[in-house]
């Protein structure tokens, strides 16, 4: 058995969670929409076609904040296509993962869904094969009030209402040779500053981000975060993050200490921004929008996965069937993302239902939770507040991560500490989240409280299997679930508890 400890104090903060930080994202991808958060005819459906059956599940889920319409997709897409009436709109073929879009499901249906589920829309705009005048369009339908010719259509369409959306993404991994009208650092800058500026002269109270290297492994990270913000700084408070966790290697150890990788992405970025604010000699800071992020390879790199020919409607693609392990890896991402509260003021996990996603359907069934929900939920739900530097002592092991870049496959040295923590404080009291990465012992663990006075256990949860390649499934779909972690104790400020082999817990203190 291994001894760890974790010391922090109400005094000593990180920074405040935004409400941003718990957000998700919807694209037009496979069953992600069709099929997944809109099916009409479905048992469950209301009459706007949204399935009630998944809105319940993502409101216990928990998301702020629901990026759309992409993603990939977003790079082809033509948003005057999904407004009007249904009957109307044009069907196209989609370039992004080669099917056929109906247009039947669009940005005010998207925003309808979003105030049926209690989340913020976040919108992303075409700057792959579309420039700024699209862009500026889009922000005039969607926000202004009336009597300007996009507005008025919008009030045409039955949205007397702006919809008042304020975060806006100016394009997607746009340094992506994958993606539609693909740009150099230089030829993006460009194009996004001047989206930007008119589409802040249409709504001048509205955020944006621009867009960041679609992954750590690419050849051009670092250089292009450089260039782009040196065209947007002035524009932005925001720039993007995107990663995706993988075991192509097969190598457990290794896959549960890639989530530290994030923690080095992170910094990276910020070190860069700071570097192009202090050559303007500005105070400004630009934060972070890790606006994907999850566990995906099973279904990425083989063609047939990722595309069925013929051109389809919404066909099964990209559904990722989560393990035990892959919660323990994302609930990794999550103390990560926790941790750098200061700077990552929003994040959006890809996705939301049935592609790469927490929550998966049956066309026509039944709705169930996969094994990273778990962790995602109670993150939402006690994660708010205030994260504390907390002093994490843990032995560590050594692990090397294969991360496939092309003909260029990376290996990333880490030492990983076997308890990876993080302390989020509010009014009431203290929230931990732990996970113990040792695939074969306990993990004995005290933790001091300072500046709590006496706290008392509210609640205590591991989420853990024997078997780490377990899942959940329509036949058992509730295989892997949270249960009940005893042996806790508290005594004055001090408290000890006993962790699983390979487990992600959370813990609820209070006064």
């Amino acid at each position: 058995m291994r001894h760890a400890s974790i010391t922090f104090d109400r005094a000593f903060t990180i920074g405040d969670t935004d409400p941003r930080l718990f957000g998700a994202f919807v694209e037009h991808l496979g069953r992600c929409v069709y099929g997944g958060i809109y099916e009409p005819g479905h048992p469950t459906a209301d009459k706007r076609g949204f399935r009630k059956d998944v809105l319940e599940l993502v409101k216990e889920l928990g998301p702020t904040i629901m990026r759309y319409p992409g993603g990939n997709f977003v790079s082809g897409y033509n948003w005057e296509d999904g407004v009007g009436p249904i009957k109307d709109r044009p069907a196209r073929l989609d370039l992004a993962w080669f099917t056929t879009e109906p247009n039947s499901f669009g940005t005010n249906e998207f925003v309808d869904w979003c105030r049926a589920a209690k989340i913020e829309p976040m919108l992303a705009v075409n700057l792959g094969t579309r420039d700024g005048d699209a862009a500026r369009n889009l922000v005039e339908y969607c926000n202004h009030p009336g009597g300007s010719a996009w507005s008025d259509l919008r009030i045409r369409h039955g949205w007397k209402k702006p919809h008042d959306i304020k975060f806006w993404c100016l394009g997607n991994e746009v340094d992506g040779p994958w993606q539609m009208e693909h740009k150099t650092a230089t030829e993006y800058g460009r194009v996004a500053y001047e989206a930007a500026k008119m589409m802040r002269w249409i709504d001048p109270s509205i955020e944006l981000a621009a867009c960041g290297s679609s992954g750590r492994n690419m050849p051009t990270y670092g250089r292009w975060e450089d260039e782009v913000l040196e065209h947007t700084f002035d524009q932005v408070e925001f720039i993007s993050l995107h990663t995706y966790f993988n075991n192509y290697a097969g190598d457990t150890k290794a896959f549960l200490a890639s989530p530290d990788l994030m923690d080095q992405f992170i910094e990276e970025v910020v070190a860069i921004s700071d570097a192009v604010a202090a050559r303007r000699r500005s105070d400004k800071r630009i934060m972070l929008s890790f606006d994907e992020w999850n566990v995906w390879y099973r279904t990425r790199r083989v063609r047939a996965d990722r595309v069925k020919e013929g051109w389809p409607v919404a066909p099964p693609i990209l559904e990722e069937i989560y393990s035990m392990e892959d919660a323990l890896v994302f609930g990794g991402a999550c103390i990560s993302l926790l941790n750098h509260a200061d700077r990552v003021k929003t994040a959006c996990l890809a996705q939301l239902v049935n592609v790469i996603a927490p929550i998966m359907t049956e066309t026509g069934g039944p709705a169930w939770r996969q094994t990273i929900f778990w962790p995602f939920a109670q993150m939402s739900r006690l994660g708010r507040g205030t994260v504390l530097k907390a002093i994490v002592k843990s032995e560590s092991y050594e692990a090397s991560y294969f991360d496939p870049r092309g003909k260029q496959d990376l290996y990333y040295p880490i030492e990983a500490p076997y308890l990876k923590a993080s302390v989020v404080s509010d009014d009431k009291g203290v929230s931990l989240f732990l996970l113990n990465r040792d695939l074969e012992g306990s993990l004995d663990v005290t933790v001091n409280a300072r500046g709590f006075g006496k706290l008392k256990v509210a609640e205590a949860t591991e989420l853990r299997h024997s078997d780490l390649k377990a899942i959940n499934s329509k036949k058992e779909p509730l295989k892997v679930k949270p249960a009940t972690l005893k042996g806790v104790s508290t005594k004055s400020d001090e408290i000890t508890l006993a962790l699983q082999p390979a487990s992600w817990n959370v813990i609820r203190l209070e006064s």
